[in-house]
């Protein structure tokens, strides 16, 4: 349920509002914008009067939402988040492109590859120390110390790190990684969300292979429910019956997207389509569709890479990449929503 409040409602009065709905165990988040307050009704409300509320002097309107995810939802928030990354922001207008191996391999390798994606443009690192394969054969990652040559590539370039967690017993060892990524096939390990809901940092949660829009803003909201609501959504593909791509890449979940929830939308298109040559269109694409970033994977070597080395751009293409989404940005498609 929204309550959306009168122009120039004094702040004593939504207080009083928030207390007194509050005590009918009922959570609340309140959004104030440039000309309305809306108070958001989180939990069971079946039981709450609304033509009582209506009936208040300070009262605008008050509505019921049907979708379940309530702090996701773009009827709480009317302007888009930003998530501020130590200065670097996402969302709300600010388009960043998230760059670096699929894996760390070596300290030689993520800071080469650091030094590069930051002079084409990048504004955050990405690197996998540990790696979810569907062999248990193939390599897993360097883990704890993948994470170490992480944080010396951040200490040489500046750039904040992004870094994918798979335990919830791991999160320790996440304390200086800036943003931490939730993987495809953990979009709903429901422990790790709640307890990254805990959190005050930034989380890139990604869409799981077979997994439904309203699916991953339900991920979104396990994480948000539990009081951190810094959370990136990441459109990396999803598995469909077309073979000649690793995935099938989903534009049309940005702009769906846009419309029922105020978080920004990154796309990953190099997950999605497992080829490099075909990276740089969707990345376009993607761009002009109005994504408020990219995520792309850089390898210095991708034939010797040791994860995922056919969809891996060389820092030279990289570079051509950047600069053409640079070239389309003024250009993307914008959301406005009053």
């Amino acid at each position: 349920m929204v309550v959306v409040l009168k122009p120039n409602t004094k702040q004593e009065q939504i207080e009083n509002l928030k207390a007194w709905l509050e005590s009918m165990d009922i959570a609340t988040h309140i959004s104030q914008g440039l000309n309305h307050t809306i108070i958001g009704l989180v939990g069971d409300t079946s039981a709450v009067d609304m033509d009582l509320i209506r009936a208040l002097d300070i009262v605008e309107n008050v509505q019921r939402i049907q979708e379940p995810f309530k702090n996701a939802n773009r009827k709480f928030h009317n302007q888009d988040l930003v998530v501020d990354v130590g200065g670097v922001k996402i969302g709300g207008g600010n388009f960043q492109i998230i760059a670096g191996p699929c894996s760390v391999e070596s300290e030689e390798q993520v800071c080469y590859i650091a030094e590069c994606v930051k002079k084409s443009g990048a504004g955050l690192l990405r690197g996998g120390a540990f790696k979810p394969r569907t062999s248990p054969y193939s390599f897993q990652g360097l883990q704890g110390d993948g994470l170490k040559l992480l944080l010396e590539a951040k200490e040489k370039t500046g750039l904040p790190i992004v870094s994918e967690i798979m335990n919830a017993l791991h999160i320790p060892m996440f304390a200086d990684v800036d943003v931490i990524q939730v993987g495809a096939r953990n979009m709903q390990n429901f422990e790790l969300l709640k307890e990254l809901g805990k959190l005050q940092k930034p989380i890139l949660l990604k869409r799981g292979l077979a997994n439904t829009i309203d699916e991953l803003l339900m991920s979104a909201e396990y994480i948000m429910a539990g009081g951190n609501e810094n959370v990136i959504l990441c459109e990396r593909g999803i598995r469909t019956f077309e073979t000649r791509t690793r995935n099938t890449l989903d534009l049309s979940a940005i702009p769906v997207l846009k419309k029922l929830t105020h978080l920004p939308i990154i796309v990953d298109p190099s997950h999605a389509m497992g080829y490099s040559h075909l990276v740089k269109p969707m990345a376009m694409a993607a761009t002009v569709a109005g994504a408020d970033g990219l995520m792309i994977e850089v390898h210095n070597n991708p034939a010797k890479a040791l994860c995922d080395g056919p969809q891996s751009l060389t820092p030279e293409a990289f570079d051509d990449v950047a600069k053409q989404i640079f070239k389309l940005r003024p250009f993307a498609c914008t959301y406005n929503e009053d």
